[in-house]
């Protein structure tokens, strides 16, 4: 594999453990639903703040552990809706919409309650730029496979929250998948062999239709985002 064989060749990465930890600290205290500071500006300035291969190696992290935590999360709501019904839900992490489909008003979203204390629309927004940014490193620091799965997870994650999971489609949402989708998209361009897009990206490629863009603080429509539009014209490039 190209990213194990640089990791083992000339020129190896010099990385910090304790510098990453710092930066997990700093994420985690300084910003994300209790600051007093918008989202945009919050994902703006963490995004700063992971600089360097330490920052990309973190903000790998984030991603993967906002994924693994969503998906537990998700497992547990199932077991706890067939103890209480007997009625079986099945968490497939490669496509979450028939789940969504099928029990969305019996289930909660999970990425704003993230047992990691990540916020989507800050530091997992900060971590997903992050990864775009340096998408062509990817390669010199982790395998860039299994964190494009997570990345496709956690853009399905959102997106059939929207559809089926009562997630308000405001700017700091449709910010989030706007990075999601242009950060997998580069990633994908990065690699030498890159996976086929999973299903439920391709079922949302087939629409066309757009969706409102509300204002996250006030009823009122602010723009549209079409989803499948957005995606061809990223992923198909």
């Amino acid at each position: 594999m190209r990213w194990l064989r640089r990791l083992l060749g000339g020129n190896p990465v010099q990385l910090d453990s304790a510098r990453q930890q710092a930066l997990l600290r700093e994420l985690r205290q300084r910003y994300g639903a209790h600051a007093q500071v918008r989202f945009s500006d919050q994902v703006d300035a963490a995004a700063r703040l992971l600089d360097g291969d330490d920052g990309l190696v973190v903000a790998v992290r984030v991603v993967s552990e906002a994924a693994d935590e969503a998906y537990a999360d998700l497992r547990a709501q199932a077991h706890d809706v067939q103890l209480r019904t007997g009625r079986r839900l099945v968490v497939h992490r490669r496509n979450y919409r028939p789940l969504w489909k099928e029990a969305g008003p019996a289930l909660r979203w999970p990425l704003f309650t993230l047992p990691g204390g990540f916020h989507p629309y800050v530091q997992v927004a900060a971590a997903v730029v992050v990864v775009g940014g340096g998408a062509s490193r990817l390669d010199k620091v982790t395998d860039p496979r299994p964190l494009v799965t997570r990345l496709f997870e956690l853009l399905d994650l959102t997106t059939a929250g929207w559809e089926y999971g009562r997630v308000r489609v405001d700017t700091d949402a449709a910010a989030l998948v706007e990075r999601l989708n242009t950060t997998v998209g580069r990633v994908l361009a990065a690699m030498d062999d890159p996976p086929r897009l999973p299903p439920p990206v391709r079922e949302l490629m087939r629409r066309n239709n757009a969706l409102d863009v509300h204002d996250p603080s006030r009823p009122r429509v602010v723009g549209t985002i079409n989803l499948g539009a957005r995606m061809r014209e990223v992923l198909l490039a």
